[in-house]
């Protein structure tokens, strides 16, 4: 692998998706499309995104987040102890709406379609975060790469929605200390073939 230049270029992640993986991902979360159809089709969108890095001469290339439906709600897929909901569902359940209502207000999107991963219990991995996305990006370039993940404070600020998640955590202190071990668990099931120093992308 050639030495990296003294200022590499990259980008920080994320690609636009297709229109039909936008709605291949659609049909997935409502059951109308298997899992494994819908990565058939994300494979596709990631390679076009890897040929375009590669024509365009970057340096460090990503898979464009494809198969996520946005940075940080993926996690809910992953972890026990996550509910996906709608920032329209969440109206229904936070103590203070009057506040909430004017934070949706602000919105450039409806609040129908807009989902957040809510802690609603202990969290647990049930799978890796981002493995799978690592190794086969792996397999389709020789370039290094780099897979974004969330950061501890944006997962714990995202998460904690007091009116369900104190149940479990009391405080956003707590939650932490787990979003910290999972992400730790994470790392050392990452290959070090093409590894950077921005190999890994903690975002906040």
């Amino acid at each position: 692998m050639s030495p990296l230049p003294l200022l590499p270029v990259t980008t920080v992640g994320s690609w636009p998706r297709p229109p039909e993986l936008l709605r291949a991902q659609r049909l997935k979360q409502t059951g109308r499309l298997s899992a494994e159809a819908f990565e058939r089709q994300a494979d596709v969108a990631v390679l076009e995104v890897v040929r375009l890095q590669e024509k365009a001469g970057v340096d460090i290339v990503t898979d464009g987040e494809q198969r996520r439906d946005n940075f940080y709600s993926f996690v809910a897929e992953k972890l026990a102890g996550t509910q996906l909901m709608t920032l329209l569902e969440m109206l229904d359940i936070v103590e203070d709406k009057a506040s909430f209502e004017r934070v949706l207000q602000t919105l450039d999107v409806p609040a129908y379609s807009m989902r957040n991963p809510t802690c609603v219990g202990r969290l647990e991995r049930r799978q890796p975060l981002a493995v799978d996305e690592l190794r086969f990006l792996q397999r389709h370039t020789d370039k290094p790469v780099k897979i974004p993940l969330p950061g501890p404070y944006l997962l714990t600020r995202a998460m904690f929605v007091q009116e369900v998640t104190r149940q479990v955590y009391p405080t956003k202190e707590d939650l932490a200390e787990d979003v910290v071990r999972i992400l730790r668990d994470e790392l050392p099931s990452w290959s070090p073939r093409g590894w950077t120093s921005s190999s890994l992308t903690n975002r906040c």
